[in-house]
Parts: structure tokens; sequence; C-alpha cells
């Protein structure tokens, strides 16, 4: 008989559990239905944080910038251009790849210490660009408000409830594609280079160009998950994408397993849906999570729910 692991592993207890969550609108008050809708978003940032490095083996602590530019990308498009929400989807994740990639090009030969150092400037300059209203559109310290709703063939997903369910749908897309993304030629490269980069390179593989197009494709699922956040939250502002939200993801993934879509989960769970369960320790989820990543990284190195075939 299976493990849970290993049904989830392959699929059939996730998309179970995912099916059963449809349902917590039916079943579970509108500040459930909000912190679900906040837990498919944070996943979607974690999980695009695991391409990175979890993956293609490279540290990023510099990640909330990609995040961040989807949001504001999507938020300026509207409020300022009257662009519908979905209209701003595809350039607010052509914009976040294209930043991560641009970022990274210059860096990606860093390894360890020194390409973790360098993403973490990344944050410095982009924070304080947007409190200083880069172009006069970003709002300053206030950031943008007022940021419209989806609209799908007349229907305006105006609602709690219809936000839950776009942001779901979208986490469910995400999951099939980081699935995918494990099965195809790419992942495998990623997975080599992690683990043998000059095997890797022996065998004709360009470091250099898959590194960065591994930094892109996590930027640009970041992005797109800014954009879902920018709607949910119908404002952005700078604070959300401080230094302290780069690596709280960073640690998610530590803590969860380093390329295991369950360990993120888990690790998104630890960090964004048990703190309002215990609201009255909410405000020390930081430190109560920088212990369990301690204790996580002495006892369990791969993390709590490692990939398959780690230990």
């Amino acid at each position: 008989m299976k493990s849970p692991g290993e049904l989830l592993g392959n699929g059939w207890l996730g998309a179970a559990l995912w099916a059963i969550g449809l349902a917590i609108p039916l079943v579970l008050d509108q500040t459930w239905v909000f912190i679900a809708a906040l837990f498919a978003v944070y996943a979607i940032v974690a999980l695009s944080q695991d391409i990175v490095l979890g993956r293609a083996g490279m540290f990023d602590m510099g990640h909330a910038v990609y995040f961040g530019a989807g949001a504001y990308v999507t938020s300026i498009l509207n409020t300022h251009f009257n662009w519908p929400i979905f209209a701003t989807w595809p350039v607010a994740i052509l914009v976040a790849g294209l930043v991560g990639a641009v970022l990274a090009a210059p860096i990606v030969k860093l390894r360890g210490d020194y390409l973790l150092v360098a993403t973490i400037g990344f944050n410095a300059i982009f924070v304080p660009a947007l409190r200083n209203n880069l172009g006069h559109l970003t709002g300053g310290s206030d950031g943008i408000f007022g940021i419209g709703v989806p609209s799908l063939f007349g229907f305006s997903l105006s609602n709690q409830n219809a936000q839950f369910w776009l942001d779901w749908l979208s986490f469910a897309v995400v999951l099939l594609l980081i699935r995918n993304l494990d099965r195809s030629h790419l992942g495998r490269v990623f997975y080599y280079l992690k683990h043998d980069q000059l095997a890797a390179t022996t065998m004709g593989v360009d470091a250099r160009a898959y590194r960065v197009l591994a930094f892109a494709l996590g930027a640009a699922l970041a992005g797109f998950a800014g954009t879902l956040f920018a709607t949910l939250m119908a404002a952005v502002s700078p604070g959300a994408f401080v230094f302290t939200e780069s690596v709280t993801l960073f640690a998610i993934v530590l803590v969860g397993g380093q390329g295991s879509i369950p360990g993120v989960l888990l690790g998104t769970v630890l960090m964004f849906v048990v703190p309002q369960i215990f609201r009255s320790f909410a405000e020390y989820r930081y430190f109560i999570f920088g212990i369990a990543m301690v204790v996580v990284m002495v006892l369990r190195p791969q993390g709590i729910w490692p990939r398959r075939g780690q230990k």
C-alpha cells in the first residue's frame, strides 16, 4: 500500500485535496475564504522560488522583486491606463520574466554565498525605487489603491468567493506546470545542473543559458502570482515586497523541502495559514519560523518533506 507521500507525489492525493478546497467558500466564513485565497497566491510564489533554488540549485534571496514587478505592472496598467485585469496578465508575466533574465544574466556564474549576496541587492534597489514613486507611477510609500476586479464574459468577479475560485484554479494550473516541468527535458537539465554541473557541461549543456532561463521562469511565475495578489488585495504597496518577504520564500523552500511540491506547500501552510489559527501568536511568526528553520536544518537537512529519492 502506498504512503500518503507517494500518493501526493503521484498527484492523486494532491488532486483530491485541491478538489476538496473548492468547497471552502461553501463551508467556511469569509475570513477563511480570504486566507485560502492568499495561501494559493503565496503557494504559487513559493513554487516559483523552488524553480530557482530547489530545481536549478541557485541561491536567490531577491525573489520578492519579481512578485512585486508582476503586482505593480497589473496595478499600473489597470489604474493608470484602464486596462482590464486579464489583459494585464501577459504583460505582467513577460515583464517579470524579463526582469529576472536581465538581472540574472550578469551574476549566474557566481556560486553559493556570492550569488546570494548579489540577489539581496536586487531587493535593496527595488523597494526604494517604488517608494520614490518610480516614473510617477508607483504611488510612493502609499502604493496604488483602487485596483479593479477581473471580468469574464461580462461577469465581474467582484465577490470574495469568485476571487478565491480564480486563485484556486490558477494554483491548479501552476501545480500542473511544475509537475510537467519535472518530467520534461528542461526539468532534467535543471536537476543535472544542480547536482553535477561539471558533468552537465561536459555533455554539452550551456550552463549559463539554462541558469538564466531558470531565473526567468521563476520570475515569470512569481510575476503571475503578483497579478493575483494585486487583484485579491485591491491595492499594492512597497511594504509587501521587502527583503523580509524574499527571506520568507527562501526559508519556505528550505524548511519544506527543495524540489518537493508537497514540501513547498507544507512550508507555505506553516508560514501563512497556521499563524491565522493561532492569531495571538501571528506577530511572532518570523521568530517561530526561524527557530523551526534551525531545527529542521539540523535534524532534516533536506527539509520536512524532501523530494523522493533524497534523505
